[in-house]
């Protein structure tokens, strides 16, 4: 076939146009002449694109970074919490006073190791190290996101390749 200017078309493209054609005009859907329409093949297996990372925005870092760190603490604190009632139910502390009784030797003196590991001694030093892990996890992770960005001129950035389940 030749289009309009005098080129001439390939085969695939005159049976696409004769299809999109017969199926506008009304007198050629009447008519049975089977077209052939070629559809090019779709590869097999998901589909999959290589993206780079070249910019992480530290704004963005920080407050990600924050919420990350203070549901950690979250989790750490209510650990240490149910970890505390647990020794304290079974008896640990208990046991581990009446042995520093025995190793010590005085009769007259007790030590009282419940009062050195009390649940309130133990929630304010978590809570302390949770505050101190935030503003860390925080700081460090803004610090990386610079550090990225300056160094993403020396390596090209980070491929990463992303790909859609069939």
């Amino acid at each position: 076939m030749v289009d309009t200017a005098g080129t001439p078309r390939p085969a695939v493209q005159a049976e696409r146009s004769g299809a999109v054609r017969a199926s506008l005009d009304p007198r050629a859907a009447t008519a049975a002449q089977p077209v052939a329409q070629a559809v090019p093949a779709r590869p097999a297996g998901p589909r999959r694109a290589r993206l780079l990372v070249t910019r992480l925005d530290p704004w963005s870092v920080m407050k990600t970074s924050f919420m990350l760190s203070v549901s950690l603490s979250i989790v750490i604190i209510v650990a240490i919490a149910l970890l505390w009632w647990t020794l304290d139910v079974t008896g640990v502390f208990d046991a581990i006073g009446r042995t520093v009784d025995d190793v010590a030797g005085t009769a007259s003196t007790s030590f009282d190791f419940l009062s050195l590991v009390g649940f309130n001694r133990v929630m304010g030093i978590a809570l302390v190290l949770a505050a101190i892990e935030i503003v860390l996890v925080s700081a460090l992770s803004t610090l990386f996101a610079f550090l990225y960005n300056l160094s993403v001129g020396l390596t090209g950035g980070l491929e990463v390749t992303l790909s859609e389940d069939s």
